[in-house]
């Protein structure tokens, strides 16, 4: 699904030259739960925005779906993003007057199905979330930060990507509301149906995936499975999306 080969990634020119990323290269398979962990400017969310799509390396190869990304168009960047790639981040960055249907349809807007479908499909997808259905004409802003946090991974989940990526998602929740956010990520892994790839820098949030991958100073220092993967107290059923 994802391989890189000696990613770099530098910014300015010159004496004034910062190296973000040094020589990566790992693969991650299909289905995979893989947490990328490292401290505050290890270079963690660059790679994410790389594997993303939203960012370019300075040098290496990225090959997704065994196409060398380099080799895409915008116009073919931009469509892999739009449908096979779903995005979670810490700020949410849902609409706050928009109800959460609404906000979970968006990415929908630019693809061609119609407004039925859409509906249906961001249904089907707040109830992977975990998300109950008395809360779906709400506004977003008058959620709490884990329901705000589910919508979000609602609408990364509608369109039915191959990868999901997920930066910090638990990072503005307490504990006991970030297991909840977990519980979904655990239970669509164990369906066998997305790559799920969660940036984080908690050693307790990377526990839940079943590959931790470390990287300080922009290099990956260890890459191992989690052969003791910590469990939350209880698994929300997923549904198929």
């Amino acid at each position: 699904m994802i391989e890189l080969r000696s990613i770099t990634k530098t910014y300015g020119e010159s004496k004034n030259v910062v190296t973000v990323l040094q020589e990566v290269t790992c693969t991650i398979a299909d289905g995979e739960f893989v947490a990328i962990m490292g401290p505050s400017g290890s270079g963690k969310s660059t790679l994410m925005h790389i594997i993303g799509l939203l960012d370019s390396p300075t040098c290496g190869e990225y090959i997704l779906d065994g196409v060398s990304v380099a080799s895409r168009s915008g116009d073919d960047l931009a469509r892999i993003r739009n449908e096979k790639i779903g995005f979670i981040f810490q700020a949410f960055n849902l609409l706050p007057r928009a109800t959460v249907l609404r906000n979970v349809m968006l990415p929908l807007i630019y693809g061609t199905r119609d407004s039925g479908s859409r509906l249906e499909r961001a249904q089907v997808a707040l109830r992977a979330a975990g998300l109950g259905e008395e809360r779906w004409q709400n506004r977003s802003n008058q959620l709490s930060g884990g329901q705000m946090q589910r919508v979000a991974v609602a609408r990364a989940l509608v369109t039915d990507p191959a990868v999901l990526l997920a930066d910090e998602p638990t990072g503005n929740l307490d504990t006991a509301t970030g297991d909840v956010v977990l519980e979904s990520f655990q239970a669509l892994h164990d369906q066998g149906n997305h790559t799920i790839v969660l940036i984080t820098h908690e050693q307790y949030v990377a526990e839940h995936a079943a590959r931790i991958i470390s990287i300080r100073d922009g290099r990956i220092v260890e890459d191992k499975k989690n052969g003791h993967r910590r469990a939350v107290r209880s698994i929300t059923p997923a549904v198929s999306v």
